[in-house]
């Protein structure tokens, strides 16, 4: 589990029919990926390069997406700091190493962090109780 990152989760509603890239993209918009200032979705981009493959550097990333150094590196730490990817050596690499691993270990972090929520809840309100 990774000590202390940030997510955003929204629900997407998915269409009716749908392919490998909507899907994924559904993934990249449930997975907060998508700003309204990043108009030619370059987070996703990056997100996406990475899915594909099993690891890539930022160089590989930069000549696949033509996007910058600067954005991908930006891109990338972001997704780190939101606990989508790690770095592995000289690589990026999606966390839980597939998109189902991913979506496990975000789920596993979120259902830690209520069982902690709740019982400090609990503590509150017995605190308050007894007052």
């Amino acid at each position: 589990m990774i000590e202390e990152f940030s997510i955003t989760i929204k629900k997407i509603k998915r269409p009716k029919s749908s392919d490998l890239n909507n899907d994924i993209q559904i993934i990249s918009q449930s997975l907060g990926l998508f700003s309204k200032r990043d108009k030619e979705k370059s987070c996703f981009r990056v997100f996406l390069e990475i899915v594909k493959s099993k690891g890539m550097n930022a160089e590989e990333i930069t000549l696949n997406t033509h996007l910058t150094r600067a954005t991908v590196i930006h891109h990338l730490n972001f997704l780190i700091k939101s606990g989508l990817i790690i770095k592995k050596g000289h690589k990026y690499i999606l966390r839980g190493e597939t998109l189902e691993g991913l979506i496990k270990e975000i789920s596993n972090d979120m259902n830690k962090t209520f069982s902690e929520l709740d019982k400090l809840a609990k503590n509150i309100d017995s605190e308050l109780t007894l007052k």
